[in-house]
């Protein structure tokens, strides 16, 4: 006997439902293991560096033994001032849960990503959808930071 999905588990699963937005947290801890295998202790700045392609900046906010939270990021330079962070995640790591999740998100600052972000501005917590919306970029991201060859070793750690 095949058993076909009801109609209300598809509501359920659909994107921006409460259920996608939890496989997706699971999905991006599994993205987030694989780039980043061995969690820096706090404060701990690294760079990947890919031939011919962005650098990609991970910042250490915090960790604590059940969840880490970090800050990961390209830099683009300025001529008349600082680099512009972009796109700027903050991502909480729930160590014991295996879920990673985008708690905050500001993009399209800089011209050469316009065309290739959503257009949203920072998360609403009070939007699931919106919350679908930043963790699914946080997948399709961290997916290609992978696939150009971006991977973070455990001997780089740096004190900001």
């Amino acid at each position: 006997m095949i058993l076909l999905p009801t109609a209300s588990s598809w509501v359920h699963d659909a994107p921006g439902g409460f259920s996608a937005l939890m496989d997706l947290y699971e999905r991006n801890y599994i993205q987030i293991r694989r780039l980043l295998p061995v969690m820096p202790p706090a404060s701990a700045v690294r760079v990947s560096q890919i031939s011919g392609g962005l650098d990609l900046h991970l910042r250490i906010i915090e960790r604590c033994r059940y969840t880490s939270e970090l800050i990961l990021t390209y830099q683009f330079g300025q001529n008349d001032g600082p680099p512009i962070a972009e796109p700027d995640l903050r991502i909480r790591v729930y160590h014991d849960a295996r879920l990673a999740e985008a708690m905050d998100a500001h993009w399209r600052r800089h011209p050469a990503l316009s065309t290739a972000l959503p257009n949203a501005g920072p998360v609403d917590r009070v939007s699931l959808h919106r919350r679908w919306r930043s963790n699914r970029f946080l997948y399709k991201w961290l997916s290609y930071c992978l696939r150009q060859g971006h991977y973070f070793t455990d001997s780089l750690d740096h004190p900001i």
